[in-house]
């Protein structure tokens, strides 16, 4: 007699299922993170209005409020500020929308394009898994981040004691807007033939969106834009308020339409490329190569004019609002009691209106130096400087070029922000000098340097984390300042956020003390990176 042995079919993950796990894996850390902060924001806000807003807000000034158009281009639509769900839309919902829509999109780049440049997808693709395969995967885990962003701000506000409808109407408008961003993120990573290329692109798609909301917003023959912009139809859903669902079946429409693209552009193109052509053959350009510090002013030109542009621009807008805000706190003391009372003194001047705008200023061209730094490591993946470093150069030059010509961009951005401020003003007649606008723009100057610092420590010692690195100071240092003044938090909790130690310039004198100290942690964090660049190993 004989026994067999019956064999057992044995489960194997197909490859599909493996790809959905590595990207929730690339995912959920900063799912969470960003989740987390989102919501906390959101709740602390609405938390704070019933101890410091409710009860305050009359009819009639809440009508001035809405009606204002230099308040509607800044914050948004005014609407059901009696209440403290629609009080933190109105706060807080830009800022939320900015900070999600932005990190999904930057994600949804990193996993799909960032992941092809790097070779990975290469290896990936040799086996059973098909590229629309793969970026399926990518759309469902964008999605689920998504969801779980917006999840999370729903749940917050309704802890918090709003509303639930108007929490659940406004957590599906920011369902709608981050997934339609992250599925733009994901249309890029196909369309474009690199990762620099496709993040351009998301970014540009991004702001000229947020422009549009703005120009919807202060210009009563745009409104009808509105309904073209996922910013726009936030307010057009009017959360907390008349509940709209018309605006979020667009919202969804806008994520479809962006996430069809991506995959058709997906389905039509050859790993490495993309829907735009990269010409092979070029005539040579050989302007501005004969030193590491030229040849940084050239590759830091291009950037520098489009941060520029896109700075410029909007501080123009600012400064022509300057007069229509002071008109405002004019006829309506009592916003400008609260505003103080939220963190925002001396809005009712003109001096002290620049220094609140100027204090955000240093978060977009700190991130400008983390790119312009971030590129040293970009190069050294891409393997374009190991002929250069094998050359009689060393690598304490390399990248104290990089950085110097990165700091002088940071001048520029600051010094463009302060015209384009002052010509506004100029325009509309508003009581902004020259000098005030360019003393505002330089007091924030040494937190985007500081982020430099940062992010030149990073490229010595951790490259692989360049960005988050360096963001810290200006990202992480803004929302924890944001945090405490919203909780009402002890000093010491905001301390480590160079946002405090900086005086309102022009509205007061600046406080040279802290400026000097913030400067000398930047230098030391850049002599520190510029040791660690030239003992460890090139990035690969």
């Amino acid at each position: 007699m004989t026994t067999g042995l019956v064999a057992t079919p044995v489960h194997r993950p197909s490859a599909g299922d493996a790809v959905g796990r590595l990207v929730l894996r690339q995912l959920r850390r900063g799912t969470l993170i960003v989740a987390g902060v989102c919501a906390g924001m959101s709740a602390l806000v609405a938390t704070q209005y019933r101890s410091t807003f409710e009860g305050e807000m009359s009819q009639q000034a809440v009508t001035a409020l809405a009606e204002n158009p230099a308040i509607r281009v800044l914050f948004g639509p005014a609407v059901a500020l009696d209440d403290p769900g629609g009080f933190t839309v109105w706060r807080t919902g830009t800022p939320v929308l900015i900070l999600a829509g932005v990190w999904l999109l930057l994600a949804a780049i990193r996993i799909t394009r960032g992941e092809e440049d790097a070779g990975r997808w290469d290896l990936l693709l040799s086996g059973r898994a098909r590229s629309i395969d793969v970026l399926l995967r990518c759309v469902a885990s964008v999605a689920g981040s998504a969801v779980a962003i917006s999840a999370s701000i729903g749940v917050a506000l309704i802890a918090a004691g709003t509303d639930v409808e108007g929490a659940t109407v406004y957590a599906l408008g920011v369902l709608g807007v981050t997934a339609t961003f992250g599925a733009v993120g994901l249309a890029a990573g196909q369309v474009m033939p690199s990762r620099p290329s496709a993040v351009g692109l998301a970014i540009g798609v991004l702001g000229a969106a947020l422009l549009l909301r703005m120009l919807s917003d202060g210009l009563v023959a745009l409104a009808f834009a509105a309904w073209l912009t996922p910013f726009g139809l936030i307010g057009e859903s009017a959360p907390y308020s008349q509940n709209r669902l018309l605006p979020l079946v667009v919202l969804a429409a806008f994520a479809a339409i962006a996430t069809a693209i991506a995959l058709a552009a997906a389905r039509g193109r050859d790993i490495g490329g993309g829907w735009v052509p990269v010409r092979s053959h070029r005539a040579a350009h050989t302007r501005l190569l004969g030193s590491p510090a030229v040849f940084a002013v050239r590759c830091a030109l291009r950037p520098t004019l489009g941060w520029a542009s896109g700075i410029g621009a909007y501080f123009l807008i600012i400064g022509a609002m300057i007069a229509s805000i002071l008109e405002f706190f004019e006829g309506s003391p009592r916003f400008g009691e609260l505003a103080a009372a939220a963190g925002f003194g001396n809005l009712g001047t003109a001096s002290g209106f620049a220094a609140a705008l100027f204090g955000l200023l240093a978060i977009p061209t700190g991130l400008y130096a983390v790119t312009r730094m971030a590129s040293v490591v970009g190069d050294e993946r891409a393997n374009r400087t190991t002929m250069l470093l094998a050359a009689p150069l060393s690598r304490q030059r390399l990248l104290a070029a990089v950085a110097m010509v990165a700091a002088v961009g940071v001048l520029t951005l600051h010094v463009v922000a302060a015209l384009g401020m002052w010509a506004g003003a100029v325009l509309t007649g508003a009581p902004l000098g020259l000098g005030d606008a360019l003393a505002g723009a330089m007091n924030t100057a040494p937190i985007a340097w500081l982020a430099l610092g940062a992010a030149a420590l990073a490229v010595g010692w951790v490259p692989s984390a360049v960005t988050a690195v360096g963001a810290l100071p200006v990202v992480g240092g803004f929302l924890l300042n944001v945090i405490a003044d919203s909780i009402g938090a002890p000093r010491w909790v905001s301390a480590p956020s160079p946002f405090v130690h900086v005086a309102a310039a022009p509205a007061v004198p600046p406080n040279w003390p802290a400026t000097a100290a913030i400067l000398a942690v930047a230098a030391f964090l850049l002599g520190v990176g510029v040791i660690g660049y030239a003992r460890r190993d090139l990035a690969t």
